[in-house]
């Protein structure tokens, strides 16, 4: 910090084990923490997009021609009739997975969006891109400056409840590169996010994810950790999670 700043620095919001040896700075300017941990570096900003436009993504996010935003349960809509809603601004579907054997629907719904090339494979699932639109572009821009690397694509997930979920990974697949840097961003409920190291996951770090909060993920962190958003079954409402990233193309 300043010699001369009046302020000190914040704690983490968070707490990391004494187990997992970490060390972070933060920077006043950008209102963001910086963190190291073994094999991977962090960024976090509680506060990366103010209420009032973290408060426009939301509504943005669930706008529709037909239902209120406001008052609907998502949660209560059931597949078929989720394929009939026409969303205002994007296009969100329910996907389907093997699971066990058995055909199931995602605990979740997603949405693809990049530029053209920029196809996306993963749980066997292959996604190709919806074209851009200003809302998106406005917040990946955003995220461009503290991140400092570019993105060409994006994957929404909307989680309708607790009940929606993600399970253990690390998005280490081959067109995202060796050194993949993902930028999440955040609106609606807070949901618990969790990183755990590959090789001991009882190194765990838990971090809680808010209303217009980012995460950066970069370095060889997917190499070496996995990350996860457990089921909360105490809440009700949306939580909506943009995960933007760089396709590499031929």
């Amino acid at each position: 910090m300043d010699l001369f700043s009046n302020t000190e620095a914040p704690t983490l919001p968070f707490v990391i084990s004494n187990d997992i040896e970490i060390t972070h700075h933060w920077d006043d300017e950008l209102r963001t923490f910086f963190i190291k941990v073994p094999d991977g570096e962090l960024i976090f900003s509680e506060r990366f997009l103010d209420e009032k436009i973290s408060d426009r993504c939301l509504e943005y996010f669930q706008e529709t021609e037909s239902l209120d935003w406001r008052t609907v349960d998502w949660s209560k809509i059931d597949e078929e009739r989720f394929k009939q809603i026409v969303f205002t601004n994007i296009k969100w579907k329910q996907d389907r997975i093997k699971l066990y054997g058995k055909d199931v629907p995602l605990p979740r719904l997603t949405s693809w969006y990049g530029d053209p090339d920029t196809p996306y494979t993963y749980s066997g699932i292959t996604s190709y891109p919806n074209v851009w639109n200003n809302g998106l572009l406005h917040i990946k821009k955003e995220v461009e400056k503290i991140a400092k690397a570019t993105f060409n694509s994006v994957l929404l997930n909307w989680y309708r409840c607790g009940e929606d979920y993600l399970n253990w990974h690390a998005d280490d697949e081959k067109e995202l590169g060796e050194k993949p840097v993902i930028a999440s961003v955040n609106f609606g409920e807070t949901r618990d996010f969790l990183i755990r190291r590959s090789d001991n996951p009882k190194l765990k770090i838990t971090i809680p994810l808010t209303h217009g909060s980012l995460l950066v993920m970069s370095g060889n962190l997917q190499k070496h950790w996995q990350h996860s958003v457990p089921k909360r079954k105490r809440i009700k409402t949306s939580r909506f999670n943009l995960t933007f990233r760089k396709v590499l193309t031929t």
